[in-house]
């Protein structure tokens, strides 16, 4: 059981490390608001925040309230975490995917708490489509969520 958890927080921890070097690096190296080519007509990397959920989901200049929403919800994550870790069998699928939410919010919540905004960073678009910026955060939370999706499937 308590291998378990060592996982999960210890894989959480790398994701939100990860995260808060990668935005140092962007913030450090690039200026708000510029657009670094990586690959041309497909990949840039900018430095926003967004005040808002992933992909600027619930963008608002007021994020007063926010900041305390998503700090619940993190909280929240992580009670459902170990609630999941105890209960659940021995699916490394699972595992993988709770470790990857956990750095996720984490890596997420410190910019809230510190900056009341997150950094986005890695820029997609192709074709006239664009997909709004994100960062590793983001990466680990939608990664973490398909994995948790499907462990849910196997079990089945």
């Amino acid at each position: 059981m308590r291998s378990r958890f060592y996982y999960i927080y210890g894989l959480g921890l790398l994701v939100a490390l990860l995260d808060q070097f990668t935005k140092y690096w962007v913030v450090t190296t690039i200026p708000p608001f510029i657009s670094v080519t990586v690959i041309p007509g497909f990949f840039n990397l900018v430095n926003v925040r967004n005040s808002g959920a992933a992909f600027g989901f619930l963008n608002d200049p007021d994020t007063e309230w926010q900041v305390w929403m998503f700090a619940a919800a993190a909280i929240i994550a992580m009670g459902i975490i170990n609630y999941l870790a105890k209960t659940s069998g021995k699916s490394c699928c699972l595992f993988t995917g709770l470790g990857f939410v956990l750095g996720g919010a984490v890596g997420n919540l410190i910019d809230r708490v510190r900056l009341r905004s997150v950094i986005d960073f890695l820029d997609f678009h192709a074709m006239g489509w664009h997909w709004p910026a994100f960062n590793v955060a983001d990466i680990g939370i939608c990664v973490g969520a398909g994995l948790i999706m499907l462990s849910m499937l196997k079990q089945k």
